[in-house]
């Protein structure tokens, strides 16, 4: 049986890899996998993680045009909040698995939720298609390729670490050794009743 971490991984390769067909930020998302399945929603975790990783370098062009950028602004802002809201939907998903597990007396809580890591698992998964991308460059130094190889190799460590770390920690919920206690993210600055700007504080 799969683990957790090898069922997400493989999808969000998929997801960054459909988007570079295009590579185009407007592409409409084709989701493959059923809707509400666990699978929908890493596809689509990942999905909102590629997009914003190019509007992030869309935005940092030193020739953007400050109107163009300010709407991207507003996208990113979007893209943020949905990233959340989908990140805590997931959590719904971990809670609701294991809700009828009953924690040992000496169970401890974890420093982030089991969602907030699969975050983690989905931008790393980005961060190793781009820089896989600065190897395989042919127009570049032998020292630029030396430093990207080198990085890249720190990234699967990494991707490898933290999968484990997911992994155990969701055997951990599951046999009682740990508990989950998932707090919102409480984000001020889209809410009109909490940002001074948007409720008008003078």
């Amino acid at each position: 049986m799969k683990t957790f971490t090898e069922l997400s991984n493989p999808i969000f390769v998929q997801s960054i890899v459909d988007y570079h067909k295009t590579d185009n930020v407007d592409t409409p998302i084709q989701n493959p996998y059923p809707i509400r399945s666990i699978e929908y929603y890493l596809y689509l975790k990942n999905w909102i993680d590629t997009v914003q990783w190019h509007f992030e370098d869309i935005i940092r062009d030193p020739n953007i045009n400050p109107e163009e950028a300010l709407v991207l602004k507003r996208r990113i802002d979007k893209s943020n909040q949905d990233r959340t809201d989908l990140v805590e939907l997931i959590d719904s998903y971990f809670l609701d698995k294991y809700k009828d597990v009953v924690p040992a007396e000496d169970a401890t809580i974890n420093t982030e939720s089991p969602a907030w890591a699969v975050d983690r698992l989905s931008i790393l998964a980005l961060k190793i298609y781009h820089m896989q991308q600065e190897v395989d460059r042919t127009d570049v130094s032998a020292e630029h390729h030396e430093q990207c190889s080198a990085k890249l190799k720190v990234l699967l460590e990494q991707q490898k670490d933290l999968s484990s770390a997911i992994d155990q920690l969701l055997a951990d919920i599951e046999s009682g050794k740990k508990y989950m206690k998932v707090y919102k993210q409480m984000k001020m600055y889209n809410d009109p009743n909490l940002n001074p700007v948007l409720y008008g504080k003078k």
